[in-house]
Parts: C-alpha cells; sequence; structure tokens
C-alpha cells in the first residue's frame, strides 16, 4: 500500500484539533516522582488512534464518506477507524490478520464495522488495495498526512500542560505518532529533546535509521503488537531523523517490569507499546531532563490483567 504523505504544517495539526473537539477527550497529564505522564490510555477506544482517524474522516467529501473508508490493523487503528465509522455514520471495513485477539475483533464489529480476516498481514494489505480500486478511501495507519496531523494534536495539550517541557519520551510503531507531535513540538518549543522508544521485535525504525532507509521486518516477533510495523515510510523516517534525539530499543521483559510499575505508580494498565518508554528512561536509555520537566506518553492500555500475568510467567520467571 502507497501513500503520498507529508510531515503536517503546525497549521494543519490546529485545524486538526478543532476538527476533531467534539469527538475525542482532552486525556490528563498525571505528575509522579518527577515525570509527568500523558495518559493518551484514557482516550476513547483505549489509544491515541482516534485523534488520527477522525481528522482523517473528517476530511472526506460527502461522495467518498458514502462509499466509506477501510484499514488494515490488528488493533488500536482498526478499533479507531470502526469507532469513527460508528460516530460518523460512515461505512468502515477493518481488515485483520487471524492472529488478532479475538477481543479485539469482537470489539470492531460491536461499533458496526465490516471486519475481514486474513492468514497473513501481507493479505490483509492486498485486500485494502481491492477496497480502494472499488472505491473506498484507505485510512492508512501511520503513512497518512491528516492522520499525522489528529496525533500531532496530543503536543498542543503536553505543552499547555508542562510548561517547562524538556524530555518527552514516544514510543513508535510506523512513526505517525511520533511524527505528528514531534512537529508539533519542535515548531512551538524547538529546544525540547525527544525521543523515541521501540521493542525489540518491533524495530523497524531503529533498524531504518541505522539502515539509512525503511526496513522491512521480517516478522514481527514483540508482544508489543501495536508496535508491529512492518516497516515505516520515508515520511516516518525523514521525521525521525530531523527531529528526535536518538531511537532506542528495549526488551519485551523490560517493558513488562514497566507495566507493572506503572500500574502501581498511576492506577492504571498500559500496553507494552506504551510502558516501553518508562523502561527506557527506567533503564537509562534515556536521560532525564537536567532542567525542566520530563514526560511520556502512555499512548494505550487495550490489555488486560490476563495478558500481564501471562507475560510475566513468561519473561519474568
Amino acid at each position: 500500500m502507497t501513500t503520498l504523505s507529508t510531515l503536517p504544517t503546525i497549521e494543519d495539526a490546529r485545524g486538526a484539533r478543532e476538527r476533531i473537539a467534539p469527538y475525542v477527550r482532552r486525556t490528563p497529564t498525571y505528575a509522579h516522582e518527577g515525570i509527568a505522564y500523558k495518559l493518551e490510555l484514557l482516550q476513547v477506544t483505549g489509544s491515541f488512534k482516534v485523534r488520527g482517524a477522525f481528522n482523517a474522516a473528517l476530511q472526506l467529501d460527502a461522495a467518498a464518506a458514502r462509499r466509506g473508508v477501510v484499514a488494515v490493523s490488528g488493533g488500536n487503528h482498526g478499533l479507531a477507524v470502526a469507532h469513527v465509522g460508528r460516530t460518523l455514520e460512515i461505512p468502515a471495513t477493518v481488515v485483520m490478520p487471524q492472529s488478532t485477539p479475538a477481543r479485539t475483533v469482537e470489539r470492531a464489529r460491536a461499533e458496526g464495522a465490516e471486519v475481514i480476516l486474513t492468514p497473513t498481514i501481507a493479505e490483509a494489505f492486498a485486500v485494502v488495495e481491492e477496497r480502494r480500486a472499488a472505491g473506498q478511501s484507505v485510512i492508512h495507519p501511520y503513512d497518512d498526512s491528516a492522520v499525522m496531523a489528529g496525533q500531532g494534536t496530543i503536543g498542543f495539550e503536553l505543552l499547555e500542560d508542562v510548561l517547562d517541557l524538556s524530555t518527552l519520551i514516544i514510543s513508535i510503531g510506523g512513526g505517525g505518532l511520533i511524527a505528528g507531535v514531534a512537529s508539533v513540538v519542535k515548531a512551538l518549543r524547538p529546544r525540547v529533546r525527544i525521543y523515541g522508544v521501540e521493542t525489540a521485535g518491533a524495530d523497524a525504525m531503529h533498524q531504518a535509521l541505522v539502515a539509512g532507509q525503511p526496513v522491512t521486518l521480517p516478522a514481527i516477533t514483540s508482544i508489543a503488537t501495536t508496535l508491529g510495523a512492518p516497516y515505516v515510510s520515508a515520511t516516518t523516517l525523514d521525521a525521525a531523523q530531523r527531529l528526535l534525539e536518538d531511537v532506542v530499543v528495549v526488551s519485551d521483559a523490560q517493558a513488562v517490569e514497566a507495566i507493572a510499575t506503572l500500574q502501581d505508580a498511576l492506577h492504571v494498565l498500559p500496553e507494552p507499546a506504551a510502558a516501553c518508554c518508562y523502561a527506557a528512561l527506567a533503564a537509562g536509555y534515556v536521560p532525564r531532563a537536567r532542567e525542566g520537566s520530563t514526560a511520556i506518553l502512555v499512548c494505550g492500555g487495550n490489555v488486560s490483567l490476563d495478558d500481564l500475568a501471562h507475560w510475566r510467567a513468561q519473561l519474568l520467571a
């Protein structure tokens, strides 16, 4: 699936903020032991993804909206597109690999989306291309300018809540979240240092930075499946190269330990894809700000206590 995305401007993000305001939550930022946590796991559908999906869908013309939208996702993006479709009364199709957790499939169907399950992610992308050819509008999970602008609205809220923000830590899947937020934060406060975090086995951005070009991962082996983009785009790679201080990689075990730590500290249950940011800070892979505040974006929380128990038994025994 190819797109021609560009990084959003600050005006793109401002427009997105006004456009999506009636449909998304302004999530809180909590401070604990000198760290500010932006709790996007309290967002509608449990992750930041609805921001970008709403911004893209709200810009469709009437004819395109009648034909519907389609997305490929095994997780949070699919849930977001399904919710957007129901809310805006736009037909929505979500194509998911058969390995998608049953509760995610059920939630997407409960929102009224047509859910198509395919044996592999490659076949899922092929179905999306067929639907595009038939007239549906594709909402890409990260390589879409409107999606990135929607995710970038988080940047405004962070800067309003953390007036002395100095260091910001954000996880990376395909890179749309960090590209959108970094575009806003760097435009308004260029001295903020922004770090990306991935987990081993879902580290497409780190590998792309080493190679100097997007690299396709042979498989996603991390438990952080919501970071499981098989490759980053040229646009999100460019954002990482220009706007980030570094992209670091933590293990699944470190991410699971961080889930338990954040649950105790904040009384929330983050995904491995969100907890990995705290893991990177705790391990010293990302330095705390010497002056000003350090903030972590807790991007999603669509996991269960059973998941956590399973991961702890598997990785920390």
